[in-house]
This record gives C-alpha cells, sequence and structure tokens, in this order.
C-alpha cells in the first residue's frame, strides 16, 4: 500500500471514530442526568464535556497523520479505545452497580452520584446504557397531556358570553360518589326489608321501589308511614318529602312502614265529606260558610285566608289532665282561645307553627296518654326526636272532626304542593294510555282464542266473543265441579271442601282477626267509602263478616251459609240472593250495592317485603 493510500484509509478511519463518538455522546445525553445539564449547556459549549486526555490524543494523532507517513493503525485503534474508556468512566451514572430506589428514580441528590467509579464497576462499549423506566414514563405522560390539543366544546351556545367554546383538560366534570344509606322498612306482620337508597330519595319513589320488588299492584296508594311506638304515633310521609331527612328526626325505637292509604288525596275528590260546614268559616271576609265549589281554592290559594275552628280536647303540658278549649287553625299557626269561644288576638294562645312541625294520628291515646277520646291526634316539632314536653296532644269528639283538622293542617302547610302530589300519577297514566290494561307476556299475547264447539276449531276474531269465551272459561271449573258432585265423584274439586279454602287465597281475606283488629285495619288504609275486608266470625264458626267502611264510618254485616238441594251457598240477605263460594259474592258486590250501602270498591291488603 503506497503513502497516499494509507493517508486516505487513517483518515476514513478517524472520521468514522469521530461519528461514532459523536453518535455515543447523543444517546447518553437522553438520560434524565444529561438532559438538565444540555439544556442549559449552549451548542458552542458542548465541546467542554470532553475529557482534556482525549482533545489531547486527537491532536496528537493529528500531528503524527500529519508528520508521520507511515500509520500504525493498531496503535490508533487502541489510542481511540482508551478515549472511549475515559470518556465514560467519570459521568457514568447508568452502570449496572448503580443502585435504583424501588421507584426506578437514582439516589437522593444528597449522593454524589458523579464521583468516578472503580476499574471493575467500568461499563464496557458493548453493554447497553441503563434507562430509567418510571421517570422516563412519567416524562412522556407530562409530555403527552401538554401537547395534547384542547377539546372541542360540542354545545358552545351554552357557554356565556366571556367563556371559551373550548374545553380544557380540567373543565371536565368529576365523577362524585353517589351520597347512598340504609333504610330499613317494616311492614304490619313485622317482616323487614333493608334498602340502599340516595340521599335525595323521596317517599314516592321508594314506594314506587318497594311496590316493584314486592310484585305488588301500583295503583298509587301506597305509602311510607312514620311510625314511633313508645308515643304512639305515626303519620304518613308526603310524596315529596325526603327519606333521609325526616330519618334524622327520628329516634332509635322509631320505624318506617310500608302500607296502603286509600285517604291520602281522597278529600281532592270528596271535600264535602272533610269539611263540615259548621267547622269551617271565612276569615277576615264574612261569617257565612265557603260554598263548597271553593272550599279547595281556598285552602290552595295563598292569598286567601281559610279557617277551621272548633273544641277540643286538649292536654296541659306537664301533666296527664285534659281540658276542652275552643282551638282555630290558621296559615299563621294553630291557636286556642283562653276565654271561651272568643279569637280575640289577646285571648288566642299559640299551640304550634305549621311550618315547623308536621301532624300525627294519635294510636291507643287512652293507654298511652289518658286520652278521652279514642279520636285523637299530635302536633310534633321537626327538631325534636323522642322528648314528650314540647308535643301537643289533641282529641276530637268523632272522627270526622279529627279528619278535618288533619286534612286543613295538611292543606294549609304545603297548598299547591299536595295538590302537584296528587296530580303527578294522574298525569303519567294520561301520557301512557296503552299501560292502563296490565301488561301481558309474550308467550300470553301469542295466544288467541279458539272455539271447539264445531267439528273444527276455529280463530275467534270478534273481541266481544272472545272476551265472552275467556270469561265463561274461567267459570267452567265451578261447572265441572257441580257435575262432578251430581255424579258421585271425589274429586279434588268437590265443593263441600272447596268452597270453605278457595277465598283464603284471596288477599282481601284476613282470617281469624278481632272486631276491634279489623276497626284499626280500616283506619290505618283509610276512611273512605267501599275499603272493606272478609274475616271469619267470631260468634259463629261456620260464618263470615263482611267489614265496609262508609261515610268515615265502620259497618259490618254477616256472611251465612245456607243449604240448597244438598248444597252449601253463601248470602248477605238471608238467601235472598246466593253465591256457591266467597269469591262470587265479593265479585257481585263489586258491581252491585245490593243490600250495602255502597260498592265495595277497595280492599284491605297486607304484603311481605
Amino acid at each position: 500500500m503506497n503513502k497516499t493510500s494509507r493517508k486516505q484509509a487513517c483518515s476514513l478511519f478517524y472520521a468514522i471514530a469521530l461519528e461514532i463518538f459523536e453518535d455515543g455522546f447523543h444517546i447518553s445525553s437522553h438520560s434524565p442526568f444529561f438532559q438538565d445539564s444540555v439544556d442549559q449547556t449552549s451548542a458552542h459549549a458542548r465541546r467542554d464535556l470532553v475529557e482534556p486526555g482525549f482533545q489531547e490524543q486527537s491532536s496528537r494523532l493529528s500531528l503524527n497523520h500529519q508528520g508521520d507517513d507511515d500509520v500504525d493503525l493498531e496503535a490508533l485503534v487502541n489510542d481511540m479505545n482508551s478515549s472511549f474508556e475515559s470518556l465514560y468512566t467519570p459521568y457514568n451514572v447508568h452502570s449496572e452497580s448503580t443502585p435504583l430506589l424501588h421507584n426506578g428514580q437514582l439516589p437522593a441528590s444528597g449522593t454524589n452520584s458523579l464521583q468516578p467509579v472503580s476499574p471493575k464497576q467500568k461499563v464496557q462499549r458493548s453493554q447497553p446504557v441503563r434507562i430509567m423506566a418510571v421517570r422516563r414514563l412519567q416524562e412522556e405522560e407530562q409530555f403527552r397531556t401538554s401537547s395534547l390539543p384542547a377539546i372541542p366544546n360540542p354545545f358552545p351556545e351554552l357557554c356565556s358570553p366571556t367563556s371559551s367554546p373550548v374545553l380544557a383538560p380540567g373543565s371536565l366534570p368529576q365523577n362524585q360518589p353517589a351520597n347512598k344509606q340504609d333504610i330499613k322498612v317494616f311492614t304490619e306482620d313485622g317482616t323487614c326489608k333493608v334498602v340502599e337508597i340516595l340521599a335525595d330519595m323521596t317517599a314516592r319513589d321508594l314506594c314506587q321501589l318497594l311496590v316493584y320488588k314486592s310484585h305488588c299492584v301500583d295503583d298509587n296508594s301506597w305509602t311510607l308511614v312514620e311510625h314511633h311506638p313508645l308515643l304512639g304515633l305515626e303519620r304518613c310521609l308526603e310524596d315529596h318529602e325526603h327519606v333521609v331527612q325526616v330519618e334524622s328526626t327520628m329516634g332509635s325505637e322509631s320505624k318506617f312502614l310500608f302500607r296502603k292509604n286509600y285517604a291520602k288525596y281522597e278529600f281532592f275528590k270528596n271535600p264535602v265529606n272533610f269539611f263540615p260546614e259548621q267547622m269551617v268559616a271565612w276569615c277576615q271576609q264574612s261569617n257565612g260558610c265557603i260554598p263548597q265549589s271553593q272550599l279547595l281554592q281556598n285552602f290552595l290559594n295563598s292569598n286567601s285566608c281559610p279557617e277551621i275552628q272548633g273544641f277540643l280536647h286538649v292536654k296541659e303540658q306537664g301533666r296527664k289532665s285534659w281540658k276542652k278549649q275552643y282551638a282555630c287553625l290558621r296559615r299563621s299557626g294553630f291557636y286556642c282561645s283562653t276565654k271561651g269561644s272568643s279569637k280575640e288576638p289577646r285571648h288566642l294562645q299559640l299551640l304550634a307553627d305549621l311550618e315547623d312541625s308536621n301532624v300525627f294520628s294519635l294510636v291507643a291515646g287512652k293507654k298511652l296518654h289518658n286520652a278521652p277520646t279514642d279520636y285523637g291526634f299530635c302536633i310534633k316539632p321537626n327538631r325534636m326526636r323522642s322528648e314528650t314536653k314540647e308535643l301537643r296532644f289533641l282529641c276530637a269528639d268523632d272522627e270526622q272532626s279529627r279528619t278535618c283538622w288533619m286534612t286543613a293542617f295538611r292543606l294549609l302547610k304545603y297548598g299547591m304542593l299536595l295538590y302537584q302530589n296528587y296530580r303527578i300519577p294522574q298525569q303519567r297514566k294520561a301520557a301512557l294510555p296503552h299501560f292502563t290494561t296490565p301488561i301481558r307476556s309474550v308467550s300470553e299475547n301469542s295466544l288467541v282464542a279458539m272455539d271447539f264447539s264445531g267439528q273444527i276449531g276455529r280463530v275467534i276474531e270478534n273481541p266481544a266473543e272472545a272476551q265472552s269465551a275467556a270469561l265463561e272459561e274461567g267459570y267452567a271449573w265451578r261447572k265441572r265441579s257441580t257435575r262432578m258432585n251430581i255424579l258421585g265423584s271425589q274429586s279434588p274439586l268437590h265443593p263441600s271442601m272447596l268452597n270453605t279454602v278457595i277465598h283464603r287465597t284471596q288477599n282481601w281475606f284476613h282470617g281469624r282477626i278481632s272486631r276491634e283488629e279489623s276497626h284499626r285495619i280500616i283506619k290505618q288504609q283509610g276512611l273512605v267509602d267501599g275499603l272493606f275486608l272478609l274475616r271469619d266470625s267470631q260468634s259463629n264458626p261456620k260464618a263470615f263478616v263482611l267489614t265496609l267502611c262508609h261515610h268515615q264510618k265502620i259497618k259490618h254485616f254477616q256472611i251465612l251459609p245456607c243449604e240448597d238441594d244438598g248444597q252449601i251457598f253463601f248470602s248477605l240477605d238471608d238467601g235472598s240472593t246466593k253465591f256457591t263460594d266467597l269469591i262470587q259474592l265479593v265479585e257481585f258486590y263489586q258491581l252491585n250495592k245490593g243490600v250495602l250501602p255502597c260498592k265495595l270498591k277497595h280492599h284491605c291488603i297486607r304484603v311481605a317485603l
């Protein structure tokens, strides 16, 4: 090889080595340690990071190249290797011997991480450079977040004029955990169910949830009752009240009951039965009676001043005695007169404020509070739990008077809010007319009415004929039972056995309960016309009793068995109208009044949660 060729080869080798050195330095400078140093160092000062020995050797090599024509290639390679090792040794922060913390980062800044390592710990040029994965990923995540483009607002028209129509990354709403609470709900038979509800759930929503879980019929008459057994108080929660808020005012012995109350909004349908004329009078306008057509409008209108007045038995505070006083109920509060029936301001004493109180029915008032009558009620402040010193116990002379006082209290306190609660179910029913009939399953919808009376079957297309066939099929078991009895068959459907037990599967039959218990159930579920139940007779073991409510009074009618042609029938009118079982009897009087004061409309029911 001539001198010119060797010179060119040496120059080419030196250029390649210098390029490899620069690439290696560039890789090491991307590490987190060198990143901060490179950002603060200018481009022309990068050469200062190279060791002086490397510069001297490079200069020496350049001089040797210029001075000597015969270059030793092996010596040149050894010089380059020693230069690389001297460069990586003092700045080796990624060596395998460098300890890492559990989070993948280097030791704290207080330790000298730039100290030269021993020759045994030197990084060989063939070993890969270790990268701190955790810190690198954190830097990439920060870079990715900061470099994301702004999210365009899909609803710019909802933004205010001063706000930007672009959503910032931190402006999106955060998912807040829902505040839930467990509520215990009891039934009349003592069964309990724990329901997890939201903090803002109303009494209507909870009742609909319980109806769904209990597979009951939702006829908008289910209510949640606040019951205080030690005080003998209970009231139906209004549909708009928050259950969690009401529970915060209850004592540890108090509980919620789930039952029906048909009289909750009955005063909107029949106001005459709830507000006797002698108890309702104009206030500051006239001494005449309010026309029934404008009675409810005056209660709902906040500008009017209706007034309920009459005599009540008032329990004296701190004593067991009761005193009969003249009382009046206005929007401003509940007052009693200290001088006869005078309503002058100086003679009126405030008993309770409507805004901060609720009205309760008094249960077992004679036993717990020595009440003079069974028609007691109580005004209880909302802030109080179980203390009796601030309770105001009152008693009316009859059920109609007590219902009038309690209904007027609710109307004067809530006003139009009660009417909205009454209208919501009706508006939902009007908006969904196809849900007026019971929803059938898919299998039932695939069935059609058939007539097999001829030689071949035919599909009944006439709806009226199909309904008649369905009713006839529903009562076919009774006809078959009678025919088999005549033939002497000992079928399980023997009428002597079936007629006496089939009614026990119905919700309106309550078995062997006392007369007083039937009164209590009727009162709890609302004294409305047509509310009824059937029970076993206590005086005649073969008879039954129909307990019916009419004009807020409870009446009892005995159902006696009678025999005709060897078959047992049941009758309410001494045999004039006879029925094979109690189901036929109830179905007949639901359509016809007969000897009863009114038709059977609502039946008392007990549900197990």
